[in-house]
């Protein structure tokens, strides 16, 4: 539904503007629909990558800080930039419940009908919340957005001049062929260091299943491929016979993968 929204919205604005153009109104374009501005153009070449080459998202709370990353020729993700998260609601640990107001952590995946170009709070994508994991523990949520506005209640509120940008970074993706966008929310970057100092959290063996989808990326720069079964994220699997997991079941016989280490990168990702 929001899909067809967005693709309709942008076909009525194409005849808006073209009408304007016509008339020489000066019609203004539609935030949603804004071109990066010549800056964020300019570091993505001085970066070599494309506005069009698919991206990822990381989310880190206790640092306040969401990453975009984008992909290269060569199929790896590099850091672009940096932005500070606004606002944030609950504290670490995941979404568990409808009105807990809490920011989930995971894995999820954004494909372009989660694009809300008419979102309340200026512009909007659904991280995907509840994904299946959550769902195996029966957890409770909806419309958990990246948004902005800079006020959350169980969203990650940006700015609204940083959320255009990383929503024109996403959309320009996904309409580049990008089926879908990984993000993943951690409740800290995941570092030996910061995990130990947290072993006696509730959440402590969560975070450290986290953390296996988290050092895939680091060494990697690629989106993990996450499977769900025995109510645990698996991490760079392949199963026997190609066996489709259930998130509640126990897992089929699986191996895992090599973890293709990715040559030595340049730019430090904070």
């Amino acid at each position: 539904m929001l899909r067809s929204m967005f693709v309709t919205t942008v076909a009525a604005s194409c005849v808006v503007a073209l009408a304007a153009a016509l008339s020489g109104c000066g019609q203004l374009t539609p935030t949603y629909l804004k071109p990066l501005s010549p800056q964020t153009r300019a570091m993505l070449a001085e970066k070599g990558m494309s506005e069009q080459s698919p991206v990822l998202i990381r989310i880190f709370k206790a640092e306040s800080e969401l990453e975009v990353w984008k992909a290269k020729d060569d199929g790896r993700f590099y850091h672009f930039k940096t932005y500070p998260i606004c606002s944030y609601s609950g504290g670490l640990g995941p979404k568990v419940q409808q009105g807990d107001r809490q920011a989930p952590e995971g894995f999820y995946l954004v494909s372009l009908d989660q694009m809300n170009p008419r979102s309340k709070y200026h512009l909007s994508f659904d991280v995907g919340f509840p994904n299946a994991y959550d769902r195996a523990y029966g957890r409770t949520g909806q419309n958990i957005m990246v948004h902005g506005d800079c006020t959350s209640a169980g969203c990650y509120a940006m700015t609204d001049a940083v959320v255009e940008e990383i929503f024109t970074l996403a959309r320009e993706a996904l309409q580049g062929g990008q089926p879908s966008f990984q993000i993943q929310a951690f409740p800290f970057r995941m570092t030996t260091d910061n995990l130990a100092a947290h072993k006696d959290d509730k959440w402590y063996d969560f975070w450290k299943n986290l953390k296996e989808g988290y050092d895939y990326f680091e060494i990697s720069h690629l989106p993990p491929k996450v499977a769900v079964c025995e109510k645990r994220y698996l991490v760079n699997v392949a199963f026997t016979g190609n066996a489709r997991p259930s998130p509640t079941g126990a897992c089929p016989a699986y191996q895992r993968l090599p973890v293709p280490r990715a040559p030595a990168m340049q730019e430090a990702s904070a």
